[in-house]
């Protein structure tokens, strides 16, 4: 377990910071919204319906009279609930069927690998709606549905790393030296696969956020009351030509929370080519450099008296 938390660590201590602006926002919306909130999200005062920035209510009022802020607010902690469950349950299926695949190898390497396929050649919008056709409407069933449309991408790139893990050089090392099978996968390749796969997975959250919206705007996710982006486009629409602003503002936050999740992506996509050393990075390597040079010789030297 302290090896993969370790491993977890590692892998977004490589996010660039700057990446992660927008991100942390968003989480931090979601994780302390309820409390900072000025009106309830579900509060309705009909004499104050459609109303705009004012002092009371900094950006306006909905069709009925609630408040745009609370709802915007309420509404990225509903998102971040749902992307971070989806997000997780891929990771998890993802990693375990793929490592699996890619240790194992041979004809259970094949069959996994057909089965990921077959969900891989379908849009992952249509297998939501196909599990939603089948089990109905709801969140938990959103969710369902979610997580079943984005685990195939996943468990693909997690056999992939998990091959190229198992082929370096300190893992023959391991089957040489007598290891189980088991200690292998248990302390050694599912550690190092789940560090590496969770940089490319959480890339995915922008995509999973979209998907959560664009149920909720066909009226197949997340359900009214409940605040959520994709169902307050749903209800602003019928006033898009009086009061634009209802569609404007919850478009920009899903908008923003696309976006920085691609950045973030692009970001560390980025963050793993190499690049030349310029300045001061250079001049520091060129020290190690030496310094490892000198010891070196040292070494030798002491050796060829002894």
């Amino acid at each position: 377990m302290k090896r993969i938390l370790f491993s977890i660590g590692e892998a977004i201590g490589r996010f660039p910071k700057s990446a992660l602006i927008g991100v942390g926002l968003v989480f931090l919306l979601g994780i302390v919204g309820p409390w900072i909130v000025p009106y309830d999200p579900s509060a309705q005062d009909l004499t104050a319906r459609l109303t705009g920035p004012s002092a009371e209510h900094w950006l306006g009022t909905d069709h009925i009279g609630r408040d745009l802020l609370s709802r915007l607010v309420a509404a990225a902690r509903t998102t971040v609930i749902a992307m971070t469950i989806v997000v997780t349950c891929k990771l998890v299926i993802g990693v375990t069927l793929g490592t699996f695949a890619g240790f194992a190898g041979g004809r259970v390497d094949e069959v996994i690998m057909r089965f990921v396929e077959v969900f891989m050649a379908l849009p992952s919008l249509i297998i939501a709606l196909a599990v939603i056709g089948i089990l109905g409407t709801g969140y938990w069933n959103m969710v369902l549905a979610l997580v079943l449309a984005f685990w195939s991408g996943s468990t693909r790139v997690a056999r992939g790393v998990a091959i190229g893990v198992l082929n370096r050089p300190h893992m023959e090392a391991l089957r040489v030296l007598g290891a189980s099978p088991l200690r292998i996968y248990f302390r050694h390749l599912l550690p190092a696969t789940l560090g590496m796969v969770l940089v490319y997975v959480s890339a995915d959250a922008g995509a999973v956020a979209l998907a959560i919206a664009t149920l909720s705007f066909l009226g197949l996710g997340i359900q009214p009351p409940t605040p959520e982006w994709g169902q307050m486009l749903v209800d602003a629409l019928p006033y898009l030509d009086s009061n634009p602003w209802l569609v404007i503002l919850p478009g920009l936050a899903l908008t923003g929370v696309v976006i920085s999740f691609n950045l973030m992506g692009e970001a560390i996509a980025l963050n793993r080519i190499p690049v030349e050393l310029r300045g001061k990075p250079l001049k520091r390597s060129h020290l190690i450099a030496a310094t490892w040079q000198t010891q070196t010789a040292d070494d030798a030297e002491k050796n060829v008296k002894a």
